[in-house]
């Protein structure tokens, strides 16, 4: 089902696209009622860290207060997750390019769980390392309309740290994929200082807008040093970019990011996404057929799809196409992983629209999918 691992001269080709997840994560997804999310400290909407005591209190609560729905039975997913492993899954299991990443997990039942997860759609496995001690957890949080509220359980989880990293790593690689987090700084950088040595391009996420708030200047040195060849932004850390300023509207983000990254993206939700390239400007609408049964994902397989046009050589608004199609096909279902009805209806919608279609969407046509 995933990408075909290439073969040369006896080895396996280095995979065109790279994502760095410092910590594996496993996502625990469920649609619950109001009453939980009023139990829960913090802004509703948004992700704040907690300790394992409270992410335990909040898995025994679930119980009590998830909602079912009758197009979804399962009303809790738990899967391989995160913002980076959702990106490059998409990107390998729904569009068949050769992806990789790179990590760690811990020797727990949750990082077999990732690593067999990312194994089984295809994604290249051979940079995630094995360490001692628990695998990066968080429970995502979704309400009736599809909004999500995450609480990820970090603090001792296991991770790569910056001085494990090899050139090999990197070497023959196309794009390296990334998210901005104040606590992966260290390794963001040393993974950066590798793949422009290697002549990767690299690509950011801006995460979170409580990520670009509280830590706005290390980012705007980041953004500003050159070296993010492309940065996607959703519009309330546009926003937060720009603080202060007198335009902090998504269009005057999009051109301050445009002045450093070769390729800037701004998603807006239900709005579509603006995009900028050298002098050209696009604005693409979402996709209207699609309803939001759970938002988690929509930013990371938009940026797969993205990426996907990227490396095909397709152009900026068909880029930004891709990306609302593969956007719009996650949010139809619990989590942020696409099943595989749900890609059928991606490729539907990237013939509608006259896209390329991936080779591997005729290996996935209904009658020769296992699942």
């Amino acid at each position: 089902m995933g990408a075909e691992t290439l073969v040369n001269n006896g080895e396996a080709k280095a995979p065109l696209i790279l994502g760095l997840q410092p910590a594996a994560l496993i996502d625990h997804v469920a649609r619950v009622d109001w009453s939980l999310l009023h139990q829960i400290p913090g802004e509703r909407g948004g992700s704040i860290p907690v300790e394992f005591k409270e992410l335990e209190h909040i898995l025994s609560e679930l119980k009590k207060h998830i909602l079912t729905s009758v197009d979804d039975p399962s009303p809790m997913k738990t899967m391989a997750g995160g913002s980076v492993a959702n990106t490059i899954r998409g990107l390998s299991s729904g569009f068949g390019v050769n992806s990789g990443m790179i990590g760690a997990h811990g020797d727990d039942e949750q990082g077999q769980l990732f690593v067999s997860n990312m194994n089984f759609t295809g994604v290249n496995i051979s940079r995630l390392r094995k360490k001692r001690g628990p695998t990066a957890q968080c429970v995502c949080l979704v309400d009736a309309y599809g909004n999500r509220t995450m609480r990820p359980c970090l603090s001792t989880a296991v991770k790569v740290q910056g001085d494990e990293l090899t050139k090999d790593d990197f070497s023959g690689s196309k794009w390296l994929v990334m998210r901005y987090g104040i606590f992966n700084l260290e390794v963001t950088q040393a993974a950066i200082r590798f793949a422009k040595q290697e002549g990767l391009s690299v690509s950011i996420d801006l995460a979170s807008f409580e990520m670009v708030r509280n830590f706005r200047e290390p980012l705007l040195k980041l953004l500003e040093s050159g070296d993010i060849d492309l940065c996607f932004a959703n519009e309330d850390e546009a926003t937060e970019l720009l603080r202060g300023e007198a335009n902090a509207s998504p269009e005057a983000a999009l051109e301050y990011l445009s002045k450093y990254c070769r390729w800037a993206v701004v998603t807006l939700g239900a709005n579509g996404c603006i995009a900028k390239h050298a002098q050209e400007v696009v604005r693409v609408p979402a996709i209207g057929e699609t309803k939001a049964v759970d938002a988690t994902g929509a930013g990371d397989l938009f940026a797969g799809g993205f990426l996907y046009g990227l490396v095909k050589g397709l152009s900026l608004e068909e880029c930004c196409k891709v990306g609302s199609c593969s956007g719009g096909a996650v949010i139809r279902s619990l989590g942020g992983e696409v099943t595989p009805e749900n890609w059928q209806w991606m490729y539907k919608q990237m013939q509608i629209k006259g896209l390329p279609l991936p080779d591997i969407s005729e290996l996935m046509s209904p009658r020769s999918n296992k699942h």
